[in-house]
C-alpha cells in the first residue's frame, strides 16, 4: 500500500465488540474527585507524570534517535513512547486525533474508548483484562481517527487506567489535533446524527 494513502484498518479493534449502545459515563465524569487517591498519587510521583492537555497524566519515556519522514514530508523520530494515566480527578481524555498510528498497551485498570472515523462511523470498546467479556489489553488507533477515553470503576487501580502509547512515526504536537467547534462539529463528524453527538458530548 502507498504510504501516502490513508489506512483506517486495525486488526486489534476491527474484530472487537462495538459497545457504543451501552456507553455509560462513570460517576467521575459528572463529579470528579478533587485530587488523586493516595495510591494513584504515589504512582504519579513514582512515574514522574505531569498533566496532559487532553486530560489525564503522562510522561514521555522514549524517543527514537533515528528519524524518518511522515506522509507530508516532515522529519519525525521513528517512534515515541509514553505512559498515560486516567484517574478519578482527571477521568477523561477529550476528543482529538493524531496524524500517525498509535499502539496502546494496558498496564492496570479499566476504561472505555470512543473512536470517530472520517466516514462518520462511531465505534467504542472497553479496555481491561476481562478478555472473555471482550475487553482489550492491546489496541491500535489509526492516524486520522478521532479518539476519546474515560475510566471505568475498578478495584485494581483505585478506579484508574494506566497504559503505554507508542506513536509511529514519533509524536509531535504539530500532528495532534483537538476536536474544535463544540457540539456542532461533533454532530458533523457523526454524519449529522444529533442523538449520537449528544451522547458523546461529555468527551468534548
Amino acid at each position: 500500500m502507498n504510504r501516502s494513502e490513508p489506512n483506517f484498518e486495525s486488526a486489534t479493534i476491527d474484530q472487537s465488540s462495538n459497545v457504543i449502545n451501552t456507553l455509560e459515563p462513570c460517576k467521575y465524569i459528572t463529579k470528579p474527585m478533587e485530587k488523586p487517591t493516595k495510591k494513584l498519587q504515589e504512582l504519579i510521583d513514582s512515574l514522574k507524570l505531569i498533566k496532559h492537555p487532553e486530560g489525564g497524566y503522562y510522561r514521555e519515556t522514549d524517543r527514537s534517535p533515528y528519524t524518518t519522514l511522515n506522509k507530508d514530508g516532515n522529519t519525525r523520530n521513528y517512534s515515541t513512547l509514553i505512559y498515560y494515566l486516567l484517574t478519578p480527578d482527571s477521568p477523561r481524555g477529550r476528543f482529538h486525533y493524531n496524524e500517525n498510528r498509535i499502539i496502546h498497551t494496558l498496564h492496570k485498570g479499566r476504561g472505555q474508548y470512543v473512536l470517530i472515523y472520517p466516514d462518520g462511523r462511531v465505534y467504542s470498546f472497553k479496555v481491561g483484562y476481562n478478555v472473555a467479556d471482550g475487553e482489550l489489553s492491546q489496541w491500535v488507533v489509526p492516524g486520522g481517527v478521532y479518539k476519546a477515553s474515560f475510566v471505568l470503576e475498578n478495584d485494581e487501580l483505585d478506579d484508574g487506567l494506566l497504559i503505554s502509547e507508542v506513536v509511529v512515526p514519533g509524536f509531535d504536537f504539530q500532528d495532534h489535533h483537538f476536536l474544535k467547534g463544540g457540539l456542532s462539529k461533533l454532530t458533523a463528524l457523526c454524519n449529522d446524527d444529533k442523538e449520537m453527538a449528544e451522547k458523546l458530548s461529555f468527551l468534548l
